[in-house]
């Protein structure tokens, strides 16, 4: 297969590295991906600054890769110009972003980044998955990449995942020889307890540090975050219709237009 990888943690991360590792014992796999750390961007895109675009010309990422290039934009953009100018000659079979340092659950999918570029190839008509890893301190990459080639593997993606979604994919941490199989899941409560810290620089001058912890023992039999406590890979199909189709026909007779 023709593999396009991105990420949001950056073309240094261990986590696409890890990933590009793993899929190119098989396959034809081509990168591009931020060139500094761009988590929790969303979906943005860079309409009012010149788009930066350079090789990562490191000896592990030309050996592992087809090619790789690096930008200044988001994991959207990297996407959008890897697929539009950079690689426009490749025809992807799929699109995989990550593997993410930390998990993507419930609300995450709209704030992550690493998301955002598996939206980005849903919205170019490319099959594509996001991974992530439900840890920020485990450094077992390999066991989840090896993971996500095998499900890549035995599974034909092209055919499984209808147009207009992508599928979200958390794995726990640890051995894969840890996990407890998998399970098709639906996005869950994870919510966070936030706060912002207010501080001062050394000139006097105020600024804020938004921080905080998900809130724990939301997570029901089903969701996303359920299965990651009990140590199985969550795999949720995701859409890009967001339309509450239930409220149409009432808005229609309620709403004075």
């Amino acid at each position: 297969m023709k593999i396009l990888v991105s990420n949001d943690d950056g073309i240094w991360a261990e986590g696409i590295r890890a990933l590009t590792r793993t899929l190119a014992q098989d396959h034809e796999v081509y990168v591009c991906a931020p060139d500094r750390e761009r988590s929790a961007t969303g979906h943005s895109m860079s309409l009012h600054k010149p788009l930066m675009v350079s090789h990562a010309k490191t000896k592990e990422m030309l050996k592992l890769s087809q090619e790789a290039y690096m930008t200044s934009g988001t994991p959207a953009d990297c996407v959008k110009i890897a697929c539009g100018a950079l690689y426009k000659q490749v025809k992807f079979d799929l699109v995989v972003s990550g593997i993410n340092h930390g998990p993507n659950l419930g609300v995450d999918v709209l704030y992550s980044g690493t998301v955002s570029a598996a939206m980005e190839a849903m919205l170019l008509g490319i099959p594509s998955i996001a991974c992530s890893l439900y840890s920020y301190s485990s450094k077992e990459f390999m066991d989840a990449a090896s993971w996500i080639k095998d499900f890549i593997e035995n599974n034909d993606l092209p055919n499984l995942i209808p147009p207009k979604s992508f599928i979200n994919i958390n794995l726990p941490p640890g051995p894969r020889a840890n996990y407890k199989g998998a399970e098709i899941t639906k996005l869950g409560n994870r919510s966070y307890e936030e706060n912002y810290e207010e501080r001062q620089d050394p000139r006097g001058n105020k600024y804020f540090w938004l921080a905080g912890a998900p809130i724990e023992g939301l997570e029901v039999p089903g969701t996303d975050g359920f299965a990651l406590l009990n140590h199985k890979v969550s795999i949720t199909p995701v859409r890009f219709d967001m339309t509450y189709y239930d409220r149409v026909e009432i808005l229609e007779k309620s709403l004075k237009l």
